[in-house]
Formats: structure tokens, sequence, C-alpha cells
């Protein structure tokens, strides 16, 4: 089904292209909030990968999955980001929100949610990586080896030293 609407949109088919974008935006949305914790600079990064979608997908070639493929853009999108500095450190902890309604228990986990999430930005470029798309996405290594272009085995050794890097942070 995916392969359709690709080369469809690739084709120049406008509706088809905005399905494929209808049904990735959450997860590019929900990558990019993971990666640089907050909402405002998340719909930023998601904006951007819908416009550079739009450039690019003539050059996507189906040698990977179309959603690796979206998952790399996206992480390109938050480390331009990043590198340009923009809102740095202003929403650092925002990752997981505490409201005033919830139980003091919900409030505790969601302060710990937010102090893992803070540490795990602050990993090395691939750990972080890594971290995030095995913990945070849920995937397999193979899944995130993928994405990253790089070995399985190579995905592990970086989960085992971000998990050793986080001893020392937390």
């Amino acid at each position: 089904m995916t392969q359709a609407l690709v080369v469809r949109a690739q084709n120049g088919d406008v509706e088809a292209f905005g399905e494929l974008i209808g049904d990735h935006y959450d997860m590019i949305h929900r990558t990019a909030w993971k990666w640089c914790g907050n909402r405002a600079d998340a719909e930023d990064i998601a904006q951007d990968v819908c416009v550079k979608l739009g450039s690019a997908i003539s050059s996507f070639d189906g040698r990977s999955a179309f959603s690796s493929w979206v998952y790399r853009i996206t992480l390109n999108a938050v480390r331009d980001l990043q590198r340009a500095g923009k809102r740095r450190g202003r929403h650092s902890d925002a990752y997981a929100e505490v409201t005033p309604d919830e139980h003091p228990a919900d409030q505790e986990e969601a302060a710990t949610s937010r102090q893992l999430w803070a540490a795990v930005r602050q990993l090395p470029e691939k750990q972080r990586d890594a971290v995030l798309l095995v913990y945070a996405e849920e995937l397999s290594h193979a899944a995130a080896a993928e994405i990253m272009g790089i070995r399985e085995a190579t995905v592990s050794w970086h989960v085992h030293e971000a998990r050793k890097t986080l001893r020392g942070l937390l």
C-alpha cells in the first residue's frame, strides 16, 4: 500500500503525497518531540520534514522501508535545529509534562521520566539515537540499524555504552 502511494507521489499525485504525510505525520512529530524535548520545536521540525519530503520524494529509491527513510529525514531535521541552536535549553525538560490535576505519584513518575529523557538527550549522538529508537520508539535493534545506517551489532554496542553513561549521569 505504502509503496503504491510512494510511486504515485513520485509521479506528482498530490493526493497520494497528502495521504503519505497523513500516515506518517504522528510518527514524525512524536519522534521529533522525543529527540528535542519540547512541543514547539517538534512542530517546527515536523513541518520542516513535510516540506523536505515534498522535495525529496522523487529521490526515494526503495532500498529501505519508506518509514525508515522518513525517520532518517526526521533525525537529520532534529540535528539541523540543534546545530542552529534555536531555543536551545529553553524547554530542556519538557519531554514529560506535569499538570496540576495529576496525582502526586503521576507527577513523580513524570518528573523521573523528564529527567531520564533529558539525560538521554545529553548522550553522544549515536548513543542517543540508538536509545531513542530502541526504547522510545520501541524498534528492534535491526530496525534501528537500518534507520541509522549501521550494523545491528553496532546499535547493541551504542545501547550498552549509553546505559553505562546514563548510570553515571543519573
